[in-house]
């Protein structure tokens, strides 16, 4: 039972022939040759990969292959395929916060347009046009907050009913942030309407 193998064994494994199949082996059907020994295995393994392509070539292909990556990234940006968008943008649980910001209105997603209004109105030498300025400045950033709050306990409280399984944390950071873009400019492009129940 311990013994050692004879050379005859020795020299029948070495004949034994070797399958290079595509097909997935059977896991309880034997092998049909011997391990190798580390060794030989890693020696293989380094002259497989040392063999194949120049450094110059390696460099090109990892280009080429970061070029593609990119490219469909940004198809999935643009159409929502979720296979190949951003870890960020990634899970059921942010596609549910995208689509919870992109059906309701925001008061943050204006707050550039009006930003540029309220700077215009305050750089003319009028000490109305400036006072109004100050107070509509004031009651942008205040709608801001209070928008931003109620949206925020809203949608963490559906995520907690609809997701009480999944990772939540940072959705609602990552919902708050897209309110702050204007609904066309946004990436993941929406795939609501307004209005629209996600």
């Amino acid at each position: 039972m311990f013994r050692s193998r004879s050379k005859d064994d020795k020299a029948q494994a070495k004949q034994a022939p070797v399958t290079m199949s595509k097909q997935p082996r059977d896991p309880q059907a034997p092998k049909g040759r011997p391990t190798p020994k580390r060794s030989e295995a890693q020696t293989q393994r380094r002259s497989v990969a040392n063999t194949k392509m120049s450094p110059k070539e390696a460099r090109a292909r990892s280009r080429d292959e970061r070029r593609t990556a990119m490219q469909r990234q940004r198809e999935a940006l643009a159409n929502g395929d979720e296979r190949y968008l951003p870890a960020r943008d990634k899970g059921p649980v942010r596609r549910f916060a995208r689509d919870f910001v992109d059906s309701r209105f925001a008061i943050a997603e204006y707050f550039l347009p009006m930003a540029v209004v309220i700077l215009v109105l305050s750089m003319i030498r009028v000490g109305s046009l400036q006072n109004i300025a100050l107070l509509l400045w004031l009651f942008v950033i205040v709608a801001i907050v209070v928008d931003s709050a109620v949206t925020g306990f809203r949608l963490r409280k559906i995520l907690a009913e609809k997701f009480p399984n999944e990772n939540r944390k940072g959705a609602v950071a990552y919902a708050l942030m897209r309110t702050l873009q204007m609904k066309r400019l946004r990436l993941p492009k929406p795939q609501v309407k307004r209005g629209e129940r996600p």
